[in-house]
């Protein structure tokens, strides 16, 4: 109870800045490496984290609106809003269940809801699909990239 505490009161959401490109693929990598592992085959996991270096990160921040979790001043998660889609939410595998991602997506909530989003989408990992349940979002199909599995899940925003 004690660390959850800490965490509401030090975990900053703020937008990413360009100085956040290479923590926040740091943290996408070790996600994917020692969590989404568990459900992907190594391979997936290598094709997938080329997507994620500190120069496509640039490349996101210019497209979305992309957010970062930050403690003291260390990134410690991110999630992006592209249009009505949520894209790349990851949290540093030392933070998570945390609540990190659930404050990530209030955030990204507030920003579609700002934007007139009435449905929020996201591509959510099969490793991510209890999480965004949580949230209320329910599985709409499976999308497939090769032999990657995707949960497209859907939430109506109040």
């Amino acid at each position: 109870m004690r660390d959850e505490c800490f965490m509401a009161l030090a975990l900053i959401i703020r937008p990413a800045s360009e100085d956040d490109a290479e923590p926040v693929s740091r943290v996408i990598v070790a996600a994917l490496r020692e969590t989404n592992a568990r459900d992907y085959a190594p391979d997936i996991i290598a094709r997938v984290q080329q997507s994620f270096s500190p120069s496509a990160m640039l490349q996101f921040f210019r497209k979305r609106q992309v957010f970062v979790a930050v403690v003291g001043n260390r990134v410690v998660g991110t999630a992006s809003l592209d249009g009505a889609v949520v894209r790349s939410v990851f949290v540093d595998p030392a933070f998570q269940g945390r609540h990190v991602g659930r404050r990530l997506m209030s955030r990204i909530e507030d920003a579609a809801r700002a934007n007139g989003v009435t449905v929020l989408t996201v591509p959510s990992s099969v490793t991510a699909e209890p999480f965004y349940s949580r949230l209320g979002f329910q599985a709409v199909r499976n999308s497939f990239h090769g032999d990657e599995r995707n949960v497209i899940m859907e939430r109506p925003l109040r």
